[in-house]
């Protein structure tokens, strides 16, 4: 279904002003939801949830499961298009509500990046024209696939084809006994196998594409991760060599385009170490929505990922961000409400706000957990150095890791 534009101001046959829906009560829904209500839509929340960071300062909150027919049906109601801030929302319920409502992105999109085997095909169709290419892999679906892993895969990292995200579903392997107990342990759930390659740095790319096809983003983003999850991402010119950046924004245009996406795209790469100078470009998964690498860009944009995730949805021209400082984005964990004892504490937030060019933007979740995200925390600056060295201060404060891997 196409979208005429949804402006701002507009109403709807009662008077009110148009509502965007939004699958999901996470964080960048919260997010979401706050972009959308600056330009005056009301805003509806689907999530389980009845405390979700989202729901709780959206206009209307429907607090049932993603596939319930009657929370759905409420949804589509009260809105006039609808997105969603995660790939795991089920494709169908994004279909079902596609045959009455502009959905984006849409239902085969989220469908891909919930599936690493179809996310992989996919891949190969369309980055490849960038000359961009997947790390070697192999499906393993039966015990014959796991018997014919070709050896030149090993040493490598099998992941489950479903659920694996932040560093979940995902065990190293050295060698072909290694790879059986691991698949057994996954239980035997479909799987890819890829092969271990040298890795320089990674990066990420958000973009989005409108109804009409044009395509608007950012520039890549340095991203470093610790134990599968994002920890900090640089972004500034000169955060990676000039010509591997353009390939990975041409990749990320062609792998949107290739399937007529609609919305804000992640797609996260690998630079491999392949004896040159840059290093080469592995693409590695997709995210259907926007990106915690891409929060910077609420401090550090003029137009940030979720107002264009709005734009997109809403059929509004998008327009080309600008990024007016260089700018640092630290991760918050729940691991930061934490001692080196394991007892509960309340971060030093009066140093870190202290600091010059500081960004805390806190979630709103009622419970920290280690591992979960609760926050992040934006240093922007006239300078890089003058950033840099901002960031390794509010690092030391919090004992957030990640930072030695500037340099």
């Amino acid at each position: 279904m196409s979208s005429l534009p949804i402006f701002p101001g507009s109403v709807d046959a009662l008077g009110q002003p148009s509502t965007l829906g939004v699958m999901g009560g996470g964080q960048l829904g919260r997010m979401f939801v706050h972009a959308a209500q600056r330009l005056g839509y009301f805003t509806a929340v689907l999530d389980p949830d009845p405390t979700s960071p989202a729901g709780r300062v959206s206009h209307h909150h429907i607090a049932t499961g993603y596939s319930d027919a009657q929370g759905l049906k409420q949804l589509a109601a009260l809105c006039a298009a609808v997105t969603t801030e995660f790939e795991n929302v089920p494709a169908d319920a994004l279909a079902a509500l596609a045959t009455s409502r502009p959905v984006a992105p849409g239902a085969a999109a989220v469908a891909i990046a919930q599936n690493r085997i179809e996310e992989k095909s996919h891949f190969t169709a369309s980055a490849g024209v960038a000359g961009v290419t997947c790390a070697p892999y192999a499906v393993i679906e039966t015990p014959a696939q796991l018997d014919a892993v070709p050896p030149d895969l090993l040493p490598g990292i099998l992941k489950t084809a479903r659920m694996g995200y932040d560093g979940k579903g995902q065990v190293r392997v050295g060698n072909m006994a290694e790879l059986a107990v691991a698949w057994a342990d996954l239980r035997g759930v479909p799987c890819v196998l890829e092969k271990r390659l040298p890795l320089k740095a990674e990066c990420s790319v958000i973009i989005a594409r409108g109804w009409d096809g044009a395509i608007t983003g950012f520039a890549p983003q340095y991203n470093v991760h610790v134990d599968g999850i994002l920890a900090l991402t640089a972004a500034y010119e000169g955060n990676m060599p000039p010509a591997l950046a353009q390939r990975a924004r041409a990749a990320t245009e062609s792998i949107a385009s290739h399937i007529g996406y609609v919305g804000v795209l992640c797609v996260e790469f690998f630079v491999i170490d392949d004896g040159s100078d840059d290093g080469a470009l592995v693409v590695n998964e997709m995210a259907p929505r926007p990106h915690n690498s891409g929060h910077y860009t609420l401090d550090a944009c003029d137009v940030s990922q979720f107002d264009l995730q709005v734009h997109a949805m809403a059929g509004l021209s998008l327009p080309q961000p600008r990024q007016h400082s260089p700018a640092i984005m630290l991760n918050l964990l729940g691991d930061v409400w934490f001692d080196a004892a394991g007892q509960t504490r309340a971060p030093d937030w009066q140093a870190v706000l202290a600091l010059p060019g500081t960004h805390l933007h806190l979630y709103g979740k009622l419970e920290a957990r280690a591992g979960r995200k609760m926050g992040h925390l934006t240093i922007t600056g006239a300078n890089i150095a003058g950033v840099t060295a901002v960031a390794r201060q509010a690092a030391h404060i919090l004992a957030l890791p990640g930072l030695d891997a500037l340099g």
